[in-house]
């Protein structure tokens, strides 16, 4: 009986152990992605980002020479987690699907004054292509990105450049929840993060992980 409590007590502490591991990675992560301006990193010329997702697994292609700032931008938030527990937040059929907002509010918060600056579009927004959003303004790509539905040429013009292409999974892509619609308020969105998504919107799909394809 003796022995048996030992044992138990050495699993426990190997648990919290265990924990205590995860939740200092989680912190880490957290840290880094409150500085945008350390991460900087020079994306490889082509690479791939895995996304686990509530709907399935898709995977994204990225080729730097297509938008080297878009390509470098999208490879060092990938890297770092940022798209983990993010959701679908912006799902219009025959158009797009949207994501990029933080389900915490002090990194959203932390990259609204980092924007991109604007860059020549070498492709045209054909489906299944991945594009950084942005406003009318000039240099305000941030971290939002969204996919293709269809072919969206209209939207060469209008700065908005692809850097990368679906190349698995975009039936998955084509299946995400698209019963909210635009109703998703991004003010909400950026003041509260998922506490208001969760609340509100309980049937997004939503980035479980997305990892760079080593």
């Amino acid at each position: 009986m003796r022995l048996q409590s030992i044992m138990y007590g050495v699993v426990g502490i190997a648990l919290a152990s265990a924990g205590t591991v995860v939740a200092q990675v989680d912190l880490n992560k957290t840290a880094k992605l409150r500085t945008p301006a350390a991460l900087t990193e020079e994306a490889p010329g082509d690479y791939k980002v895995n996304f686990d997702t509530s709907r399935g697994t898709f995977v994204v292609q990225v080729h730097r020479d297509w938008a080297p700032l878009a390509a470098d931008r999208f490879y060092n938030l990938v890297k770092n987690g940022f798209y983990d527990d993010v959701r679908f937040f912006r799902v219009v059929p025959n158009f797009m699907v949207q994501f990029g907002m933080h389900g915490n509010p002090a990194i959203t918060r932390a990259w609204s004054t980092t924007s991109l600056k604007d860059e020549p579009t070498k492709q045209t927004n054909k489906r299944g292509y991945i594009t950084f959003a942005r406003t009318g303004a000039p240099n305000s790509r941030g971290t939002q990105v969204f996919i293709n539905y269809k072919d969206n040429g209209f939207l060469d013009k209008q700065g908005f450049a692809p850097f990368g292409e679906v190349i698995q999974g975009l039936d998955i892509v084509e299946k995400i929840n698209s019963m909210y619609g635009e109703k998703p308020d991004q003010g909400q969105i950026t003041s509260t993060g998922n506490a208001y998504l969760n609340k509100e919107f309980p049937k997004l799909d939503f980035i479980k992980a997305a990892t760079i394809e080593k």
